[in-house]
């Protein structure tokens, strides 16, 4: 099915965007477990591969759009250094990505588009749980003390 040009544009957008989030995901997971904190290491593994089903959709809709998915093009990766770096680049990326992915359901609908619309809201779904759990664990930070919350985490 041959698909609106600005639409393919944006899912193009947002594949770059979650390729790069795969990306700092799993060095921000390996470096946690290099550290022992296999809590974290698990919990933003999980997160990188929501990462991976979100381009895998995207690629998909691209393709039945009967468009071409740019899969070389990442953003900056960010890396933190601590761990409360790597909480607080994450929640940065995925809040960034929530308003991305609501202009682009807006843009989608706009032209018409109400499947792939639908398709970035479940994605915007799990973009705001990665939201949510980054602002839990800053928030655990705070209350608890970076040295107690650490030691949960191993």
């Amino acid at each position: 099915m041959k698909g609106n040009q600005k639409v393919i544009q944006i899912l193009n957008e947002r594949l770059a965007e979650e390729l790069t989030a795969i990306s700092q995901y799993m060095v921000h997971s390996e470096m946690c477990a290099n550290w022992g904190f296999a809590k974290l290491h698990e919990a933003i593994e999980k997160q990188a591969i929501d990462e991976m089903k979100h381009a895998e959709s995207l690629i998909g809709r691209i393709l039945f759009l009967e468009g071409s998915p740019t899969v070389s093009k990442l953003h900056k990766i960010k890396i933190g250094r601590t761990v409360e770096e790597i909480v607080s680049v994450d929640e940065d990326a995925e809040l960034d990505a929530v308003k991305a992915y609501n202009a682009s359901i807006a843009a989608a609908a706009d032209a018409g588009d109400n499947s792939t619309a639908d398709m970035l809201t479940k994605i915007l779904q799990d973009e705001e749980r990665h939201v949510e759990w980054g602002e839990t664990q800053r928030g655990l930070i705070k209350q608890m003390g970076l040295q107690n919350y650490l030691a949960t985490q191993a």
